[in-house]
């Protein structure tokens, strides 16, 4: 299988280009090659409701007779925005189908290697599955345990201060590493923040979907991040909510140890089709996420602020033994000079 590596490499390449436009589809990119092994064709899912890889790549081409197509992820059996796939490839004369992972939602689930075996094309599978999985991850978790996928951001100093003692945080970070907190939110559904921080900073995080927590509702809706995309502002019911006005939607929700129950925010957030959020917050909010957290991206500036006092990136629990952290594996590091990206997963 080691021949198909190069194009698989070029399907993953291919499915990135719509990172952050397809949810809740999967990135999904396609190649197909001849009987020379040349690629004559490519395509890949731009955007939710539109077509499939596959389709992009094949309805391209007059003559798919005997060709091989390769794709990163099992071709879809079923009818859904789009007809499915594996009756395509059948149609157009493909003689073999390599794929990256199988398709963890139980709809299609092996079922699309099948159809495509039966109909006499040879399957190959999975190449590069940990690339795929890793590029999938959001949509494997969706399917697999039917809940969102949640990241938390922060930017620290080397001793892990995210402010001094009395807030100031502006910036610890360069502008290449801020360059960069842009990029990765356009790969969430959602981003996710607090009363306080935006009472701090009055920020605006530009982003299609916005979630704040303000179990009081302190937040002037003059704040800046009023000013753009669907807001979802979660609070505790006990004062009356202004009537949804605009963009601005008002959401109670129970209330745990003194704070909104961040458990039931995320089921919230699923059930509302949300399929991945970000938060960016203080060491409070992201340590009652923590427990939740798939993901950490963590900037480092090479700076030490040496002071007890200071802000911590994550708050709120008393541990007594080493035993009990919660476990993260370092996944990737980038350098944004002079800043540092350490991107952690949930082990």
């Amino acid at each position: 299988m080691k021949q198909y590596i190069t194009y698989m490499t070029k399907c993953l390449e291919l499915a990135k280009l719509a990172q952050g436009d397809t949810s809740p589809n999967p990135m999904v990119g396609c190649v197909v090659i001849n009987e020379n092994d040349e690629i004559i064709s490519t395509g890949y899912h731009k955007k939710y409701g539109e077509n499939h890889a596959e389709r992009d790549a094949l309805l391209k081409l007059d003559n798919a007779q005997n060709c091989t197509l390769i794709v990163n992820l099992e071709p879809c059996s079923h009818y859904g925005k789009t007809p499915p796939c594996a009756d395509l490839i059948i149609e157009k004369g493909i003689k073999k189908v390599v794929y990256g992972m199988k398709d963890p939602n139980p709809i299609v689930a092996g079922r699309g290697l099948k159809k495509l075996t039966d109909a006499g094309i040879e399957v190959i599978g999975p190449v590069m599955e940990n690339e795929c999985k890793k590029l999938n991850e959001v949509f494997i978790i969706n399917h697999t345990e039917k809940r969102i996928f949640t990241a938390v951001k922060t930017a620290t100093t080397i001793d892990g201060k995210i402010a001094t003692y009395n807030g100031d945080s502006k910036w610890i970070t360069s502008s290449k590493a801020r360059n960069e907190v842009k990029n990765i939110r356009k790969i969430y559904d959602a981003i996710l923040t607090s009363s306080s921080t935006i009472i701090a900073d009055n920020p605006t995080m530009l982003h299609k979907n916005k979630i704040i927590l303000d179990r009081e509702l302190k937040i002037n809706s003059n704040a800046k991040i009023f000013e753009q995309g669907e807001i979802y502002v979660f609070h505790d019911g006990k004062i009356k909510s202004p009537q949804n006005i605009k963009n601005i939607h008002y959401m109670p929700a129970p209330v745990k140890n003194n704070k909104l129950d961040v458990k039931y925010i995320l089921q919230a957030l699923y059930d509302l089709g949300f399929r991945s959020v970000l938060v960016e917050s203080g060491g409070i909010l992201n340590g009652s996420f923590v427990d939740y957290a798939d993901k950490i991206y963590h900037f480092v500036a090479p700076k030490i602020l040496a002071d007890n006092t200071g802000k911590s990136a994550f708050e709120g629990k008393s541990i007594e033994k080493i035993a009990d952290t919660i476990n993260f594996q370092i996944d990737d590091v980038k350098i944004f000079s002079p800043d540092l990206l350490v991107i952690y997963t949930k082990i």
